[in-house]
């Protein structure tokens, strides 16, 4: 796995191992960062289910000015510790080791709203409605912020969560991304 554009472009990239994780593909995350392409300069971006933090590093290498990596996992998160340590990113970081939905409570209690929320849950996960309920009501979501989903492309997700509507969707052979924005 590499990043795919900006200042760490081409550089490798270390992924958890198992089966547990399921990197986001290079090819995918090239689609994604083509459409978000002028809402990443300056943007605040979670990274939530990170795994190796490929999505949020590329968000970094692309200027992102701060990216918050959540994984559930520990080994997940030493991982991103050392892909981060790797490509000389020191600032602009934070590492949550909890699941997405303690996450998401502590993280808008603490911080600014995010820009652009990833959320990539493992594909048979109950995580789904719980987070994207939470993120639609929790104020963890920019005014003009958009979240997108990664899924399995059979699986068609909700249309709406709350005030979370998807406008655009994306497939990828067994993927596929849904945006979400405020209604």
């Amino acid at each position: 796995m590499r990043v795919i554009g900006g200042i760490y472009r081409g550089r490798s990239l270390r992924t958890p191992k198992g089966l547990t994780v399921r990197p986001t593909s290079d090819r995918m995350r090239e689609t994604l960062f083509n459409i978000l392409a002028s809402e990443i300069e300056g943007s605040r971006f979670l990274d939530l289910c990170a795994g190796s933090g490929a999505v949020g590093i590329e968000a970094l290498s692309r200027g992102a000015a701060r990216a918050v990596f959540v994984d559930l996992s520990r080994r997940s998160c030493a991982v991103i510790e050392e892909n981060l340590a790797q490509l000389g990113i020191s600032q602009g970081t934070d590492i949550i080791n909890r699941d997405a939905v303690a996450a998401i409570k502590r993280v808008a209690a603490e911080s600014e709203p995010f820009d652009i929320i990833f959320f990539d849950p493992p594909y048979e996960s109950e995580l789904y409605l719980q987070a994207m309920k939470l993120i639609a009501s929790s104020g963890i979501l920019a005014d003009e912020g958009v979240v997108i989903v990664e899924h399995r492309a059979k699986t068609a997700p909700e249309s709406e969560y709350g005030n979370l509507r998807v406008y655009r969707e994306v497939r990828q052979g067994e993927s596929s991304l849904a945006f979400y924005a405020r209604i």
